[in-house]
């Protein structure tokens, strides 16, 4: 297909003038005019074009792409390379932060709810941003970040009492640490997010909602992979995922 039709369709499908980003979302690269084969991934960095080129791809699909508020401009160094790389192999980039992660069908906190096994019973706040769902039955702290572990694949950290019994949880992906303003206000008994900050310890510790720290890129593997089934299934694209593994 057309790299202008996927464009246009994305844009009306995520929906990115909804929300003040740190980033511009959309095509952020562009390449070739035909698109027969995508991949995605959670983040725009080398090893992953790398990849991309190496299974011809035409396009590149990811959550955290590039040109983000406050980054130094000039081309040079690791932004020159990745590049480089991009417009030497004619290889299209579409970055969309955001508004995947909201999206009811195939953002990322709709998908992480999916893969743990919480439906989500409604949001806590107008952009859809943070989850909320009750447990089929009541677990431990530590019974819930092991069950989170395990289907995520990378230890979980916990803030909290592990052998406390808790029913209710909230969940926002990646960097969300902060959301745990609003989990306390609604007095959640656990938030779920990424990455941890160091006031998250002092605000778990203090307000009696528990904190698990889950990954940031564990948690937004999810999203991006949805998306991509979704325009392979919609427009007879091929798509792969390529998860270049990240600690944090």
């Amino acid at each position: 297909m057309h790299r202008n039709v996927l464009h246009q369709y994305l844009m009306e499908y995520l929906e990115p003038g909804r929300f003040n980003d740190y980033c511009p979302n959309g095509l952020q690269v562009e390449g070739r005019q035909q698109i027969k084969k995508i991949v995605t991934g959670v983040t725009a960095c080398q090893a992953l074009l790398e990849a991309a080129i190496k299974v011809e791809a035409d396009a590149v699909l990811v959550h955290h792409g590039y040109f983000w508020k406050g980054e130094s401009a000039p081309v040079t160094g690791i932004k020159k390379r990745r590049l480089q790389l991009l417009l030497n192999n004619d290889l299209n980039l579409f970055a969309y932060h955001l508004p995947l992660d909201a999206h009811p069908e195939v953002g990322n906190n709709v998908q992480l709810g999916e893969v743990l096994g919480f439906p989500i019973k409604r949001w806590l706040d107008d952009k859809q941003m943070i989850a909320f769902a009750e447990l089929d039955q009541q677990t431990t702290l530590g019974a819930l970040a092991s069950q989170v572990s395990q289907q995520l694949q990378r230890q979980a950290q916990i803030i909290g009492d592990p052998s406390r019994t808790v029913s209710t949880v909230a969940w926002c992906t990646g960097a969300a640490q902060g959301y745990i303003d609003s989990a306390i206000a609604n007095e959640v008994d656990v938030f779920i997010s990424g990455e941890i900050s160091e006031p998250t310890v002092h605000m778990a510790k203090e307000s009696g909602t528990a904190y698990i720290a889950a990954g940031h890129h564990a948690t937004e593997r999810y999203g991006v992979q949805a998306l991509g089934r979704h325009l392979a299934d919609r427009f007879d694209l091929m798509h792969q995922f390529i998860d270049i593994d990240n600690p944090v």
